[in-house]
């Protein structure tokens, strides 16, 4: 494994530990006391110096400091978009788009309110995985149980089995198709490369379909109010601004943001 594998797997571990992190505290309160093993700010700074010194201990640092500052950087920016299409965030954020462009309110609520919303509600639906990840890979790497690159194995594998849990059968089958791969005996024992697109193409289709399901109830309304503005003759007044308030109070009355969060997390099996 050279050194760009390397510093990719560990940014990827960093992420998925950050995460754990912010997860685990919702699990520690159902545990007894004195065995909680929530990471900790120290456990962050372990885990750098323990892969630095397995990084350098390994291989001799041939590498220049800019280089490793490109490289650092770049996988760095593209860490939030891989831990963004390996979790529950893009269908819940595609949901809630549908559902604010189904309601005609425009820029309301705003892109930074829908985007803090989807973040933790992907926390809270991968708040299992996450805390498996931190039981399995994480705490044992930190207590010299397991290497490094064991730890990343296994923080892959249980990744790799809540996508597959999600993944239409189809979709995965699409991909070891045009992939001219063997079929494994287990699915869990597919590549990354097949999973993951298989993952995201399948989560958005899934979020399609929940889209169209909310948009019903609302062009239905918006169908009605425009009849009753032709029948009674008033043709150049806009249905939707007759229509907004009338969407926005049956929304309201039936819990819509309540009930959109509750099916959204339970749509996770």
């Amino acid at each position: 494994m050279n050194k760009t594998t390397k510093i990719s797997a560990f940014l990827v571990m960093g992420g998925l530990f950050f995460l754990s992190i912010l997860t685990t505290a919702a699990f520690a309160q159902d545990e007894p006391a004195g065995t909680n093993t929530m990471p900790s700010v120290p456990d962050i700074l372990r885990v750098v110096d323990k892969a630095t010194s397995d990084t350098d201990t390994q291989q001799p640092n041939d590498w220049n400091t800019p280089v490793k500052l490109v490289v650092l950087f770049t996988l760095l920016a593209l860490l939030p978009s891989l831990i963004a299409m390996t979790t529950s965030f893009t269908r819940i954020v595609i949901v809630l788009g549908f559902v604010r462009r189904a309601l005609s309110t425009q820029n309301i609520p705003p892109n930074t309110a829908i985007l803090g919303l989807a973040i933790f509600l992907t926390l809270y639906t991968m708040a299992p995985t996450f805390y498996q990840i931190n039981e399995q890979a994480i705490q044992p790497y930190l207590d010299d149980q397991i290497q490094m690159q064991e730890s990343i194995e296994q923080s892959t594998q249980i990744l790799k089995e809540f996508m597959v849990r999600q993944t239409r059968k189809n979709d995965l089958a699409l991909f070891v198709k045009m992939a001219k791969v063997p079929v494994p005996e287990k699915v869990t024992d597919l590549g990354l490369h097949i999973v993951t697109p298989a993952f995201i193409i399948s989560e958005f289709r899934t979020a399609f379909e929940i889209g169209c399901l909310m948009f019903i109830p609302f062009l239905l309304l918006d169908l009605v109010i425009a009849s009753v503005l032709l029948s009674a003759g008033m043709m150049m007044l806009p249905p939707v601004m007759i229509s907004l308030p009338f969407k926005l109070i049956l929304f309201i009355l039936v819990d819509g943001w309540g009930i959109l969060s509750q099916g959204l997390s339970l749509s996770f099996k």
